[in-house]
């Protein structure tokens, strides 16, 4: 069964079983930032995968949800960042890069200025580092957003934090999924997965010291602290954070910025 994994540290926590411990046996791993684990799952190149929630709502219609498990923030992340030359409120027909490395973020800024703040903003697609010299402000994210930079930014916004405080609603990130296609030929290898996930959650509250030490390790830019990080997300997905995703989804729906979703299917497990 081929697996997505995104290579990011938020990510890290639900692998480091199949990492460092166990690996699970008929699983193939493909690491990559959200937008190739996107394409792949939307092209059926991965049966089962964390995938951004903006994009789950593009292919909701092939694809099941995990229901335990999710890569969210109540407010404040650290690693979901507006970095900004002049005040978010002057961003007015002001070029802002739109990081192509995912696509929940994208939205979610673009509901912010839009809803939020009265803004229209030239949007610019760029790499996952920006080079702010023809920018205003750029959306980073992920490691990129807790890496060492070499540019100087006057303004920082967390987008967690203005979410927040703009709609009362946490955010959810990223969604696990898998192609109902492919459920009853690899009931075993996903059933093996989630128990894998499962240890490795229990670990991050058992042996959270050790997580942390190869966490850092495999990712050795990364700046932030990241016994802190960890901290401040949220990885099960509880009734209240399919809520916020709800929310997220009517949002931008609305705005026709993914398409509109109803509801989600999510994989049964009894």
């Amino acid at each position: 069964m081929r697996l997505g994994y995104i290579d990011y540290l938020n990510c890290y926590p639900f692998y480091y079983r199949m990492f460092e411990k166990k690996p699970v046996p008929g699983i193939r791993i493909y690491p990559g930032y959200p937008c190739m684990l996107n394409k792949m799952m939307a092209d059926r190149q991965l049966d089962m995968s964390p995938i951004s929630a903006a994009t789950c709502a593009e292919i909701s219609d092939h694809v099941a949800l995990l229901p335990q498990f999710c890569l969210s923030s109540v407010g404040y992340v650290g690693s979901v960042i507006l970095v900004s030359k002049i005040p978010i409120e002057e961003l007015n027909h002001k070029n802002v890069g739109i990081t192509s490395a995912s696509h929940t973020s994208a939205v979610l800024l673009k509901i912010l200025l839009k809803n939020y703040y009265n803004l229209e903003p030239v949007y610019i697609p760029t790499h996952p580092r920006p080079i702010l010299k023809d920018l205003d402000a750029a959306l980073v994210i992920g490691n990129d957003a807790m890496a060492i930079s070499a540019e100087p930014v006057s303004y920082m916004y967390d987008l967690g934090d203005l979410w927040l405080r703009k709609t009362g609603f946490p955010v959810v990130f990223a969604v696990f999924v898998v192609r109902e296609s492919i459920v009853e030929k690899y009931a075993s290898e996903i059933s093996a997965v989630v128990t894998s996930y499962h240890g490795s959650l229990r670990h991050l509250e058992t042996d959270k010291a050790q997580v942390v030490s190869k966490a850092s390790a495999k990712y050795p830019d990364i700046i932030y602290d990241i016994n802190r990080y960890f901290d401040l997300l949220q990885f099960k997905f509880n009734a209240n954070l399919k809520d916020a995703l709800m929310f997220y989804y009517s949002r931008a729906g609305d705005m026709g910025l993914i398409k509109k979703v109803k509801e989600l299917r999510y994989l049964s497990f009894e």
